[in-house]
């Protein structure tokens, strides 16, 4: 039987409850133990795939064709598992379940009630065989509770959490509550009462915490442990610091020394095997300590909220670890690329450019001058998506002058339609219609996607609707842009190269979806390359 780990969130909002459950999950995993995470979030959305960014941050995309909260990345990245549809559960995706087994008459007529046919399917979620890839039983499954405890959203699914205790048994099941620990600078004192009532609020509601983790500016005394400890009802070994780092990549190091691996083997009876964090440590190491800065302009829509773009940021940071350099972006507002002059000010000191992925026509024209100011410099240049969408574009118009060529996303009556909509894609339903998970992509010989990959076949997730349209293809490859990946079925364009250009490169998927800390996705990692090259070239 596995054991079960739940982190819930108390006094205020975004303390970091999805990277202390994928430290977590790192920690248990370099001690031996097979982690599985998950997420359950009280919103009614079934998923946030309909989410504008600024709501809800990035989206997520699973090899399943998931489309999750952002934290599924955190669990990926620091554990290195691919995770599922499984690994994220929403209120709607719950409520609409109950809707269909009521429909159905499987409730026999009975009234149906938040206790017990919510909890009941959230339990059943919860308790959910593992979809783990290659066969793996996890150990232990760490499950973060969205939200708030005491927000009226989250009950349901803290009730849910309560009654586990006793499905499993009380040494099969821990909860770690996590909190904030004000520090009043004016008197240079630790605040403890919001912890006690947020601690007192999840014990109205029939769970004693096992583990209290605090998060702080400065670290726990002693006497302010031992004060928490009592009026908390846990072992003074139980309070675990969570300290602000200059890094996320740090935070499993500094709580596994602050004691939650052991904290958390003592609450499940598990033997607290030593930890195995010396690769982590060295790519920390890395990070801290680089050899060289490499500038890099990423062009979006969305720069006012970073979190949208947050695979794409991490993705680029990994690669600076291995190539020891640090990353330094400049985040590009697309809609004030109004001109060819105002590009090349904004970006002539950019090593790289990179134009992520996003929906909509706002500030698209910014993003096509940045692709020509990128390959009329020789600047390198990873479009991801519609990024890639952007490229076809842009060389569209100025090389094979098919003025007008557009997206029929952003100009149905465009006369060159570079991208177009997939035949049989739904335009009415816009939740979970997109081209979602993952899909093959054959490579192309002698090509930079084939030199970086290093094989000739990969697998990569996508999320899009719009595609590269076919009809175009002879007019593109006879004039300098290479078509160096396809998927092998439906012979869609996958990824696009200009030909007389040092990097500049599209890709129709999202790479940075499988990019790990001490594993670099490959694009990335030769894009930044490429950006390091330039920078030395001068």
């Amino acid at each position: 039987m596995a054991k079960y780990v739940f982190i819930t969130g108390g006094v205020v909002s975004s303390l970091g409850k999805g990277i202390a459950a994928a430290s977590l999950g790192l920690i248990l995993k370099s001690k031996g133990y097979q982690v599985e995470n998950r997420k359950f979030d009280p919103y009614l959305n079934i998923d946030p795939g309909t989410m504008n960014p600024y709501q809800h941050g990035e989206v997520f995309v699973t090899d399943d064709g998931a489309e999750t909260d952002l934290d599924i990345g955190h669990y990926e990245r620091f554990t290195g598992t691919n995770l599922s549809q499984s690994s994220n559960t929403t209120a709607g995706r719950v409520y609409r379940e109950v809707f269909e087994k009521e429909r159905k008459g499987e409730f026999h007529g009975g009234t149906v009630q938040v206790i017990p046919n919510i909890t009941g399917q959230i339990r059943e979620h919860m308790l959910a065989k593992s979809a783990l890839p290659d066969g793996i039983t996890p150990d232990v499954i760490i499950t973060e509770v969205g939200g708030t405890v005491g927000d009226i959203e989250s009950l349901p699914f803290i009730e849910a959490a309560r009654q586990i205790k006793y499905d499993v048994g009380p040494e099969n099941c821990c909860y770690i509550h996590l909190t904030l620990l004000p520090y009043l600078k004016k008197i240079g004192e630790l605040k403890t009462k919001p912890t006690q009532h947020s601690v007192k609020e999840l014990q109205g509601q029939g769970i004693q915490p096992d583990i209290v983790m605090l998060r702080s500016e400065i670290p726990i005394d002693d006497a302010t442990r031992e004060k928490l400890a009592l009026y908390c009802n846990v072992p003074a070994s139980a309070i675990i610091q969570n300290l602000n780092a200059r890094s996320i990549y740090e935070v499993p190091l500094m709580m596994e020394d602050a004691g939650l691996g052991q904290a958390v083997c003592a609450a499940l009876s598990l033997e607290d095997r030593p930890s195995q964090l010396g690769e982590w440590r060295n790519i920390v190491e890395r990070l801290y300590h680089p050899k060289r800065r490499v500038a890099i302009a990423l062009v979006g829509k969305y720069i006012d909220l970073r979190d949208a773009y947050l695979s794409v940021v991490e993705s680029l940071l990994h690669a600076g670890v291995f190539h020891q350099a640090e990353v330094v972006i400049d985040w590009v507002d697309a809609e004030k690329l109004t001109g060819p002059a105002a590009a090349k000010n904004r970006l002539k000191n950019a090593d790289g450019v990179i134009v992520p992925g996003g929906f909509g026509d706002r500030g698209i024209e910014g993003m096509i001058l940045a692709a020509r100011y990128a390959r009329e410099n020789g600047v390198p240049y990873f479009g991801i998506c519609l990024g890639m969408q952007i490229m076809s574009i842009e060389f569209a118009r100025n090389v094979l002058g098919l003025k007008g060529a557009h997206s029929t996303e952003m100009n149905p009556a465009t006369p060159f339609p570079v991208i177009a909509l997939l035949p049989g894609k739904n335009t009415t339903d816009i939740g979970g219609t997109l081209r979602l998970g993952k899909y093959e992509c054959v490579l192309t010989e002698g090509t930079l996607a084939r030199k970086a990959y290093g094989r000739g076949g990969v697998w990569e997730r996508h999320r899009h609707r719009y595609e590269f349209n076919n009809a175009f293809l002879d007019g593109f490859e006879g004039r300098g842009m290479e078509i160096s990946g396809v998927n092998p079925r439906q012979k869609l364009v996958e990824i696009i190269e200009a030909k007389n250009h040092p990097w500049m490169l599209g890709c129709q998927f999202h790479p940075e979806f499988k990019s790990r800390p001490d594993r670099p996705h490959p694009l990335f990692r030769d894009f930044v390359g490429a950006a390091v090259k330039n920078q030395e070239a001068g």
